[in-house]
């Protein structure tokens, strides 16, 4: 912990905030936390920072979106995206770190223009078939397990399936905590990314996540639906530029 330089602090506070304004409900900023910490930590070392910070971002949106969680949307992508974290825990643990970042960018510009492609795609009805819900789950899954990024496939499929505003919070917060208890004992036995070491960078870094639920609370609720989808789609655009800084 005494190698970690001031920059490195606050690229790792700016990140935790972050990660909390998205657990809010500001979907999205997921790509700037993601992003920041791997700066910070590296992008390994990263997601085992993270991991512990997420689950606890994951509680407090149970708590607080619960009643609006759409559970049929869940169970229908769930098993697909377990899958999908069993195979990345596969091909993740001897990823060397330069294609771990490549891998990173990848997932981010798929994202980005199934978004914006899905966003267009107003007057149609929702993808029924049980193809997307598998594709997206399984992608959601390796990615969510190699770099936390699951919440940009999470996004698209919400925004496919036209869930409001609320609605879109809540399921995905069950949908995170189910997924990222899942997680963790694979990060723990397998990757070796949480130690005591990061348990106690986390301990650090915990206040800044509550200022950040604070914040994204107030502003979804002052969001209303159209500028909230075009929020998700706009963040994941800056997103993808930024990650190319690391």
């Amino acid at each position: 912990m005494n190698e970690i330089t001031a920059m490195g602090w606050a690229l790792a506070y700016t990140a935790i905030f972050l990660l909390g304004n998205s657990k809010a409900g500001l979907k999205g900023l997921s790509i700037f936390n993601v992003t920041l910490l791997a700066l910070a930590f590296g992008a390994r070392d990263s997601t085992g920072i993270l991991m512990p910070l997420l689950l606890v971002g994951d509680i407090f949106a149970v708590i607080y979106y619960n009643r609006h969680a759409q559970w049929k949307y869940i169970w229908q992508f769930l098993p697909w995206m377990v899958l999908g974290i069993l195979i990345g825990t596969a091909v993740g643990a001897d990823l060397p770190e330069a294609q771990f970042k490549v891998g990173m960018v990848i997932v981010i510009f798929i994202s980005l223009a199934a978004l914006i492609y899905w966003d267009k795609r107003k007057g149609q009805k929702v993808p029924t078939h049980w193809t997307f819900a598998s594709g997206v789950g399984i992608v959601a899954g390796i990615t969510t397990m190699i770099g936390n990024l699951a919440g940009a496939f999470t996004n698209i499929f919400f925004l496919a399936m036209r869930l409001p505003k609320n609605e879109f919070v809540g399921t995905a917060a069950w949908l995170f905590l189910i997924t990222n208890a899942f997680k963790l004992p694979f990060h723990i036995f397998i990757w070796k990314t949480i130690n005591k070491e990061s348990l106690l960078i986390d301990l650090k870094l915990l206040p800044a996540i509550f200022f950040g639920m604070v914040l994204g609370v107030y502003l979804v609720r002052i969001i209303n639906e159209k500028q909230y989808r075009r929020f998700v789609i706009v963040v994941t655009a800056i997103g993808a530029v930024a990650i190319l800084s690391r």
